[in-house]
């Protein structure tokens, strides 16, 4: 279905990779890549299974760029306001992301389907995740996480994984001198818990968690690598030290392994 544009065009900022992204009217319009298709599958089934913390897919435009309904909030926002770094956003946050992937589980993608290579679990796929629920993807609404946006490197993956992603940016699994000054003197452990309580995550998962993001780290930073090297927007990501911050994540996870395990037995 082709939507035509009729209206300005605003930018919206914020993203780290994708550039060209506008609103028009109540509508967003981005450019398409190869995994659009089974990315546009996969909002219309959450549409369908009454997921309402994501984006509908509208079509596509003249100018063969994506079509999305506009949703209301805000996101990637620096400095951080402080309803963005409490207890109760971090449990809307966990709440919103089991619901996303209770209604993603019932999805099952074209055996063509195309996604966005990423780093990813080790264990066999379990759903489409989102794999990037960073501080840019998550929209607030009344000082609360309300819905996911950017569905761009989604992926069949496991719930754990999308759960320790979510974590990296939000508890946060990072040194303190990367993060933004309200998040510097956040108590880390006790964030992984209430996350993880508020999503349900099983005992399991909870003693694996800590050795997946490790995993992560490790993974992420040799495929940012080599995504950097093609150019574009992981190229400025890489130059602007992505890198050393990965890294620095790892060791500050290594230096806090035992506390933060404590907090998640």
């Amino acid at each position: 279905m082709f939507v035509a544009t009729s209206r300005r065009e605003v930018p919206l900022l914020g993203g780290d990779v994708t550039e060209g992204v506008v609103r028009v009217g109540d509508t967003v319009r981005r450019p398409t890549r190869p995994s659009t298709p089974s990315v546009h599958a996969l909002l219309r089934h959450l549409e369908a299974a009454g997921f309402d913390g994501a984006p509908r897919v509208l079509g596509i435009d003249e100018r063969g760029r994506e079509v999305l309904t506009y949703l209301e909030g805000e996101s990637g926002i620096r400095p951080l306001p402080p309803y963005a770094v409490t207890d109760e956003a971090l449990t809307a946050l966990a709440g919103l992301l089991r619901r996303f992937h209770d209604a993603a589980a019932t999805f099952r993608p074209a055996r063509d389907a195309v996604w966005e290579d990423g780093s990813n679990d080790d264990r066999p796929p379990e759903l489409v995740g989102h794999c990037d629920v960073n501080l840019d993807n998550v929209l607030f609404r009344d000082g609360r996480p309300y819905a996911l946006i950017d569905f761009d490197l989604a992926r069949p993956t496991t719930r754990l994984f999308d759960v320790v992603t979510a974590l990296r940016h939000w508890a946060p699994i990072a040194d303190p001198v990367d993060l933004d000054p309200l998040q510097r003197d956040l108590r880390v452990g006790p964030r992984l818990r209430l996350f993880c309580d508020a999503y349900g995550l099983p005992p399991r998962d909870r003693r694996r968690l800590l050795d997946l993001a490790r995993l992560r780290f490790s993974r992420s930073y040799v495929i940012m690598r080599a995504r950097a090297a093609i150019g574009g927007g992981w190229a400025r990501m890489w130059a602007e030290g992505a890198g050393e911050r990965i890294r620095r994540a790892g060791a500050w996870l290594d230096a806090h392994q035992d506390d933060l395990h404590a907090h998640l037995v």
